[in-house]
């Protein structure tokens, strides 16, 4: 009896079956020969007044990380047995001078004359409410009231149900030295300084209202403009050198700004050494030249830019992104495609129209890149590319935004504050998490923060067509290091005839499934089993030819 050995090789969802690549691979990754297993979504935070819609961490100078979430309203500190706490507004106390005239003291408010805050007086004064600016000074900032007590506390905020972040845009960060700074396209840049800030605030009254924000060489750049209540969606902006908080344009300070007027709306900037400018016709490089220009902007991609905000994610110097055709990879000299005639057909009949809520996040320890995405059936799903060697897979999950971070340490007291028992913990106590400063792959289901640490995912992967001529397939041993699978056939006479798999059978303790399916044309789907199976491989089938009368 002829055995055969099918290798689990190249998930090719644009070509057909009889190219011998996979027509599935779901809820696993790419790894050099075979498919790994994934952990699966876990809940990590509290549940937040909100749905979430991105995260950041931060280190500062004592080795200590912090990480946030932000809604559209809040920002949330998360430490480390997910526990929230807003960080959206800060404390300051008043004085009422006269009838109408308020100052208040805080520190470091960043406000500016004609800025609108909301103060919450401590005291639940009906005073409560929405004020405009009228002077200020380092300190101190005065508004017109008519109704407040002589003096008490009170909480500052931008309004009084946080920040203005509309539904198609959401907190976007980056780190400049020990500060954290989020930009939402509603309000200035926000700051919070990871040695000793107790909440997020106005970075200063020169920082503008962008779309987007990275950080390149000594200057943090900013870009897709709201100047004035004039939308600039071409322009990018950056900040004096080595200072974050001058926006005001200086060439002795090189803060300044620059148009590019061909190529349509910015869609997503990446930093480092060099800037590249994603818009959605073509790629900008931007380089520092110093002064009087600053810096200088090359071409490097005329008619082929970036359709999806949410799909930009730079690792290693690499900047990866979804095009009007596909998926692509910038080095910032050339961009070069990762998944024509590969994967970028299936992807469009595939995904929701509306990209507006497309994520991306590496995975450095697996070597992926990850594209979170809605699906035409209404689920969300992950597109992942294994960049090291080329090859590709698909998930499902129930995050809404994915994104790479860093945990904050944790004490045993901070875990008696989350649950009573160790046991009900959603993610095991056995976790690098709860070490601090550890990487994880996660990010937002709703109104929690997720971390991919559960149990394997349920994967599956079918094989293409194999033509055996007439035959019958008797016989399959799944090839799983450190488990094994469950093992359906569909075999069909000619390609025109629809697919139709048999009952799925489990390998026996000699790991053998038994089958019996006649055609030309045999799929074989293969289920890994096994609570910690780590990779397939392929299998190993028996054939045996069948003759025509």
């Amino acid at each position: 009896m002829p055995t055969q050995r099918i290798a689990l090789g190249e998930w090719l969802p644009d070509q057909p079956g009889l190219t011998g690549a996979l027509t599935v691979a779901k809820n696993c990754f790419p790894v050099t020969a075979g498919y790994g297993a994934f952990p699966a979504e876990a809940n990590f935070s509290a549940a937040a007044a909100e749905d979430l819609t991105s995260i950041i961490s931060a280190k500062d100078q004592s080795g200590t990380t912090k990480l946030f979430a932000a809604g559209l309203k809040k920002i949330y500190a998360v430490d480390s047995v997910g526990a929230l706490t807003g960080v959206f507004s800060y404390t300051g106390t008043y004085a009422q001078s006269g009838t109408t005239t308020l100052t208040v003291t805080s520190i470091a408010h960043k406000l500016k004359t004609g800025d609108s805050v909301y103060l919450d007086f401590t005291s639940g004064s009906a005073a409560d409410g929405q004020f405009t600016v009228t002077k200020l000074t380092v300190d101190t900032f005065t508004v017109i009231t008519t109704s407040a007590t002589t003096s008490g506390n009170v909480t500052i905020s931008s309004t009084s149900t946080g920040y203005n972040t509309s539904s198609t845009n959401r907190f976007r960060f980056t780190l400049f030295g020990n500060q954290i700074i989020g930009t939402n396209f509603a309000e200035r840049l926000q700051v919070y300084s990871a040695d000793g800030s107790s909440s997020f605030k106005n970075l200063s009254d020169s920082a503008p209202i962008a779309k987007f924000i990275t950080v390149v060489r000594d200057f943090v750049v900013c870009a897709h403009l709201d100047e004035s209540g004039t939308t600039r969606p071409y322009r990018v902006r950056w900040s004096a050198i080595n200072d974050e908080t001058n926006w005001v344009e200086n060439v002795n300070t090189q803060s300044d700004y620059q148009d590019i007027p061909d190529g349509g709306h910015i869609t997503g900037i990446r930093g480092g050494e060099f800037g590249i400018i994603l818009l959605e016709k073509s790629i900008s490089r931007m380089s520092y030249a110093g002064t009087p220009f600053i810096f200088q902007f090359d071409n490097i991609s005329r008619g082929k830019g970036c359709i999806a905000a949410g799909s930009v994610c730079q690792y290693q110097g690499l900047t990866f992104f979804l095009s009007d055709d596909g998926f692509y990879v910038c080095d910032g000299q050339k961009v070069t495609p990762i998944g024509a005639e590969k994967i970028d057909r299936f992807f469009f009949n595939d995904a929701n129209l509306d990209l507006t809520t497309m994520s991306a996040a590496a995975d450095p320890i697996r070597k992926l890149i990850m594209w979170n995405y809605l699906s035409t059936d209404g689920t969300r799903k992950l597109i992942v590319y294994n960049f090291t060697i080329g090859k590709w897979s698909l998930m499902e999950t129930t995050a809404d935004y994915i994104s790479d971070a860093s945990t904050a340490s944790v004490t045993l007291e901070q875990l008696d504050s989350v649950n009573a028992s160790i046991d009900a913990l959603a993610v095991s106590m056995d976790s690098a998490l709860y070490a601090g400063g550890k990487y994880f792959l996660g990010g937002t289901d709703g109104t929690r923060v997720i971390t991919f640490t559960g149990a394997n995912k349920s994967a599956v992967l079918e094989t293409g067509d194999i033509d055996a001529g007439r035959s019958i397939v008797m016989l399959a041993r799944p090839l799983v290091d450190n488990g094994s699978a469950s093992v359906s056939v569909a075999s069909r006479t000619l390609l025109t005839q629809s697919l139709s798999f048999g009952s799925a059978s489990a390998a026996d303790t000699d790991n053998r499934v038994s089958l019996r399916s006649s055609g030309k044309y045999h799929r074989l789907r293969m289920q890994p089993t096994g609570d910690n199976w780590k990779t397939a491989m392929g299998l190993d089938v028996d054939v045996v030819q069948q003759g025509i009368r």
